[in-house]
């Protein structure tokens, strides 16, 4: 189950020492082992030996891959074999918890988590991990192009109009600005913007679901008009719409797309002159509010070693090493609500500080397990709409009904 690891001792000090936590004679149950994926791995190996320092213990921190080793966690947890802390997105934390593999934990008082990342990790009152990096959609533009970024979709429609951005090939289409909403994920924003949602009461209530409602249909009819009247037809495949997008950016061809944090080292490296900015607002005024996403450090419910792991959560998302992620490892946007305001403030880097100011917007997913039955069903409906075959209001019916269905079957 481990041969996709790579193991690297951070720091080997005594195998019996002081508890900081106890006062008393600590044995230590083999190292702290902290499971993270690559991109996160040089910045937990800095902290992983200033914490083994500190609390005269072994620490290892282990590279792998994200997804394999939480799946793994369910065989190798019980087994013995798996790690003491991991790095999981926000839902897989709380779903790891209600499985019973994620041990549940109590968040620090000191103000370091405002209400949307408690909310991120929380399920019927219990916390299952600690914040770590956030992360949602911005838009980007492109700075020869357009002279300061659109602020509504009223400026984004009037781009479309201009025939510099007329798409080649396909008369009276445009690729001024592009959105690749039949991905659920990046057309969330736009149905709660319209006041769609997704689940009752917070995203708590499976058996109200409100992706049909008379906002998610307005959302659903705005979005068909740009795949109807304005987007090329290679927008009208999910299977490359979002490769379609991104070339059309890359190529100058786009002066503004919707994408995730993630794109701005590609785009940076294809030389594309950009800038990225929040989210303009929709046509009824309202923000568009994508997903607040993002990752947390959770604890394995089979942990010898719980309360060092725990500890070793505090320390990892305190201001001070939340920083140091930040600036000097480039591993995230911090969590930590001291940090992002430090962030804010020294203005040096936009791309967090627009996470930063989109996430004030964004919406928690929700981390019942039900949403897993959401994504298929949504998806289509925006296809079927954008692709003239069902009007908006059939769409999204089909939509709801087919999730309502896969819910009743399996849960």
């Amino acid at each position: 189950m481990k041969k996709f690891i790579k193991k690297a001792i951070v720091s080997i000090l005594t195998l019996s020492a002081i508890s900081p936590l106890t006062g008393v004679g600590h044995a230590q149950e083999g190292p702290l082992e902290v499971a993270v994926a690559p991109d996160f791995y040089p910045f937990f190996t800095e902290i992983g030996n200033r914490f083994a320092e500190e609390n005269g213990i072994e620490v290892k921190v282990i590279e792998v891959d994200e997804a394999q080793a939480l799946e793994a966690l369910t065989l190798d947890g019980p087994a013995g074999l798996g790690h003491d802390v991991y790095i999981a997105p926000f839902n897989d934390s709380v779903k790891i918890g209600i499985q019973g593999h994620g041990a549940e934990v109590t968040l620090p008082e000191d103000g370091r988590f405002d209400d949307t990342d408690k909310k991120q990790v929380t399920y019927q009152d219990k916390i299952y991990g600690y914040p770590l990096a956030i992360e949602t959609l911005v838009m980007y533009y492109n700075t020869e192009l357009l002279d300061k970024a659109p602020t509504t979709f009223e400026e984004l429609e009037t781009l479309s109009k201009d025939e510099k951005f007329a798409f080649s090939g396909e008369e009276g289409k445009s690729v001024a600005f592009l959105a690749n909403w039949l991905d659920f994920y990046h057309a969330f924003g736009l149905i709660s913007g319209f006041g769609g949602y997704i689940f009752g009461e917070e995203n708590t209530n499976p058996e109200d679901i409100g992706l049909n409602n008379e906002g998610a249909i307005e959302a659903v009819t705005y979005g068909a008009k740009w795949y109807n009247e304005i987007w090329p037809e290679g927008m009208k495949d999910s299977s490359s719409s979002l490769n379609f997008l991104n070339e059309q950016f890359i190529n100058g061809t786009a002066a503004a797309v919707i994408n995730g944090p993630w794109q701005f080292a590609n785009y940076k490296e294809a030389g594309v002159p950009f800038e990225v900015a929040p989210i303009p607002s929709l046509p009824n005024g309202k923000p568009y509010s994508p997903f607040a996403g993002g990752k947390a450090l959770v604890v394995s419910n089979y942990s010898k070693q719980k309360e060092m792991a725990v500890k070793f959560l505090d320390f990892a998302t305190n201001e001070e090493n939340q920083l140091l992620m930040h600036n000097e490892f480039t591993a995230g946007v911090p969590a930590n609500a001291f940090a992002k305001e430090k962030i804010t403030s020294d203005a040096k880097n936009v791309l967090s500080m627009t996470v930063i100011e989109q996430y004030k917007s964004s919406i928690p997913m929700p981390n019942i397990i039900e949403m897993s039955e959401v994504w298929e069903p949504a998806g289509i409906m925006m296809f079927e709409a954008g692709s003239g075959n069902k009007t908006p209001e059939e769409a999204t019916n089909e939509a709801v009904e087919l999730i309502k269905e896969q819910i009743m079957l399996k849960y």
